[in-house]
């Protein structure tokens, strides 16, 4: 790393201790600035790179509801709104045990760079709480949304903060999410959450977006050798939307998808995936992995190891971060692995990104491969500014052709700075030139 690069990261460890995940987060997008710093003087006039790795404002505020059996109970909740340079703060809700400060900054710093690749305008953000809604009931839930609602909606607003769905929220906590901010704010302002139920503003393909958008950048990697998703063999990691959409959409183009998992272990089923099982077991039944198994000949749960120990061709992986090490890594390059696509984010180590890219697989990292969410939640964003509801079909349309956009840029941005086939490169930069060149047109501020 360049020594004015070293310097931004040296200033990011000294005033965040203990945030690994960050630390990791902004030393990968550091490590491929150097080449535009080069090319443009003028971001080290203006510190960006200072500017960008400090967020614009941190929330975190308690979280007091109230349990089912009348106990009072306590959370943490959290906002972080990094970067408004390209438009509103953008990002999901995340509700899990595992969620705290650094966490929330992590995937804000990587939501700055994903918005902006997408073309649309939408700034970088996200936010969540330590709430674990497994297991409660729908009245604890939706008590702790409101809660959490009752803190967070001033700081909320169709052209200030649009937050989403993540890990453990879906529709259901974004209706009671949505349902306190109008009761507190007396504004049926539809704009202000994405994620929402198709009949109250709502976008069609919202839910299935990311797990298709993933495979069809994969496709269109593959496409670049002469290859596409037909006949692929293809190793999936997690069990929810991302996950489930994933192996959909690898199915309708012609792949087998032989695995999944979730916290209990991980399925292989040798003659592809039952999705209309699996959606039955996760979305309907809220059940786990062993469920799938028990109504399933063909399939085996295993409790030991990694699903990156299975055989495949293609590896998404849709759970959380850092689930594939140089150790798995290793393991999917010998099994005969070719292209990585990230579902979730930053769910590769640095060390497993160094394997893949010295073994020559095609590796399309989380910020560019995974942007088809986000992308169709600003598609949800102006279907609600211009009160107009979009088929399935024109949103999936609309989806394809920004991955396909998302793919290109990076493709060509790599190549333009001497690294062609380094998606890593390529994304970082063109995430970063859009955003450092509206932070030099609007100022120091």
């Amino acid at each position: 790393m360049q020594d004015d690069l070293q310097e931004v990261y040296d200033q990011v460890l000294h005033r965040n201790h203990g945030e690994a995940e960050f630390h990791q987060a902004v030393r990968e997008v550091l490590e491929t600035l150097g080449p535009v710093l080069a090319r443009h003087p003028e971001y080290r006039d203006h510190a960006i790179l200072s500017r960008i790795v400090e967020p614009e404002r941190q929330l975190m505020f308690r979280v007091p509801w109230v349990d089912d059996a009348g106990r009072v109970q306590v959370n943490r909740g959290f906002r972080v709104q990094f970067s408004s340079a390209l438009g509103p703060y953008k990002g999901g809700l995340r509700f899990h045990p595992s969620v705290n400060l650094g966490i929330v900054k992590f995937l804000g710093f990587e939501q700055i760079f994903k918005n902006a690749l997408t073309g649309q305008g939408i700034g970088g953000g996200k936010g969540g709480s330590d709430f674990d809604p497994h297991g409660r009931s729908d009245g604890e839930v939706m008590r702790f949304c409101q809660s959490y609602m009752t803190e967070l909606y001033r700081h909320l607003g169709e052209h200030t903060d649009v937050p989403a769905g993540d890990i453990g929220v879906g529709g259901r906590e974004i209706g009671y999410l949505y349902g306190q901010y109008k009761r507190l704010t007396n504004r049926f302002e539809s704009g202000v959450l994405t994620g929402k139920g198709i009949g109250w503003g709502g976008s069609r393909a919202r839910t299935e977006a990311t797990g298709y958008g993933v495979v069809i950048f994969a496709d269109r990697m593959l496409a670049t050798t002469g290859r596409s998703m037909e006949g692929q063999r293809v190793i999936v990691s997690g069990s929810g939307n991302v996950a489930i959409y994933a192996i959909a959409k690898a199915q309708e183009l012609g792949a087998t998808p032989v695995t999944f998992s979730d916290s209990s272990g991980y399925v292989v089923d040798e003659d592809g995936v039952d999705l209309e099982l699996l959606r039955e077991v996760k979305e309907v039944e809220r059940g786990r992995v062993a469920d799938y198994v028990e109504r399933r000949p063909s399939a085996r749960l295993v409790r030991g190891g990694r699903v990156w120990d299975v055989p495949g061709t293609v590896a998404l992986p849709c759970a959380t971060q850092n689930e594939l090490d140089r150790h798995a890594a290793e393991t999917l390059v010998r099994n005969g692995v070719t292209v990585v696509a990230e579902g979730a984010n930053m769910p590769s180590t640095p060390d497993a990104v160094e394997v893949f890219q010295t073994s020559d697989v095609l590796f399309g990292p989380g910020k560019a491969a995974n942007a088809g969410g986000v992308a169709t939640s600003a598609l949800e964003m102006a279907q609600n500014a211009s009160r107009h509801a979009r088929s399935f079909a024109e949103v999936a349309s609309m989806l394809e052709t920004i991955m396909d956009r998302i793919h290109d840029t990076c493709a060509s941005t790599a190549e333009e700075f001497g690294s062609p086939g380094d998606y890593v490169l390529g994304a970082n930069i063109a995430g970063f030139r859009r955003v450092a060149d509206a932070m030099v047109d609007q100022g120091v501020i």
